[in-house]
This record gives structure tokens, sequence and C-alpha cells, in this order.
């Protein structure tokens, strides 16, 4: 279920819903847990979890926790920067760049978050456990790994060399170029004449 209220800035949507029965004396006690993805369509996106008796409360209360807090999703355009994998419990979740226009190849908690995340082109594979919730875990696993270029220059100590900085490889101009060619051409004659003679 996705959600976008015209008060709310954010993109939500609920994941999984399920129920627990806990057996006790008088018979079973049902409560609901929830987990909720939301995000603003502009790189910023967070999930959370809720539980309580009813489902509306459920909902609510992962909604507040998606919200506070969120992480911000390093882009490349609409994708993301590089191929990265993302691990939570027994499942394993591939994260790839694509190129404009493939869409969002993904499915379930994978699809929420890169579309609440606002990320436009993206591949994707689930690998082992299924589970909703330990499947947007390894995603948010992933995502929290992801780097930028400037992070990684940033790390390695290393600067951006500007195109004006560049040093100069003595370019020649198209006359001095063309001048020892034109020295070959004079050339020739002279050596095919000393061979006919």
């Amino acid at each position: 279920m996705r959600n976008r209220d015209r008060d709310s800035e954010f993109i939500e949507t609920v994941v999984h819903i399920n129920r627990v029965a806990k057996v006790v004396k008088g018979g079973k006690n049902f409560s609901f847990s929830a987990v909720v993805v939301a995000g603003d369509g502009t790189g910023r996106v967070g999930f959370g979890t809720g539980k309580a008796r009813e489902v509306p409360a459920a909902i609510q209360k992962a909604m507040e926790q998606a919200k506070r807090e969120m992480i911000r999703v390093p882009m490349v355009g609409g994708t993301l920067p590089h191929k990265i994998w993302g691990r939570w419990g027994a499942t394993r979740v591939l994260l790839r760049p694509a190129q404009p226009g493939a869409g969002v190849i993904a499915g379930g908690g994978v699809r929420a978050v890169m579309e609440s995340a606002g990320v436009q082109d993206v591949l994707t594979k689930i690998m082992g456990s299924r589970n909703p919730f330990n499947v947007v875990r390894a995603v948010f696993d992933a995502l929290n790994n992801l780097m930028t270029t400037e992070k990684v220059r940033r790390l390695r100590g290393a600067e951006v060399l500007e195109e004006s900085a560049a040093p100069d490889r003595g370019v020649q101009s198209e006359a001095e170029v063309a001048e020892p060619a034109i020295e070959a051409q004079a050339e020739e004659p002279a050596t095919e004449e000393a061979a006919g003679s």
C-alpha cells in the first residue's frame, strides 16, 4: 500500500503487515507488526517497524520511526553510483546501476525503498531469504555502504585535478604539422630521377 498525502512531503509505503498470536491461559491475544518505508523522492529514505494491537496503530508507529531515521542515498543522475551487495541475516540483496530508461527492476520491499528514495533506474536481485523485514534491512545495509567519487577521493587523500591546471602537452599547430609532410613530398621526385639515371 502506497500513499502520498497532500499535507505530507513523504512517499509512504507499507511493505508488510504480520499478524502475531500469543497463546495465553484465556485464549489467544492477537497483535500486528508492520514494516513501512518513507522517503521524499529526492534521495532521502528511511524505514521503520511497529507493533500494536491494531493495524493502524502499528503502521503509525512504523511511519514515525521511518521519518525519524532517514538516510541520504548518493545518486548519479537517476541511478546508483556503483554495484553493491547488502546483507541481513539469511538475505542478500544486489543493487546495480542501470542505463537511463531501464526503470526500477525490483520487487517487494526493494522496489518500495528505491521508489521512495527517488531512484529511477536500477537492477536488483534478492538471494536467500525473502522475509520482508530482512529484505528491507539488507537494502538499507547496501545503501549505507554506497560511496560517491568525492568520498573515495577524501579517503585516499587525493585532490581533484582541474582541467585548467592540467599540464600543457605541447600541441602543434596545423602549420607545424604540415611542414614535414611538404618537405617529404618535395624530396620524392629527386629520388625517382636518381633511380632512373
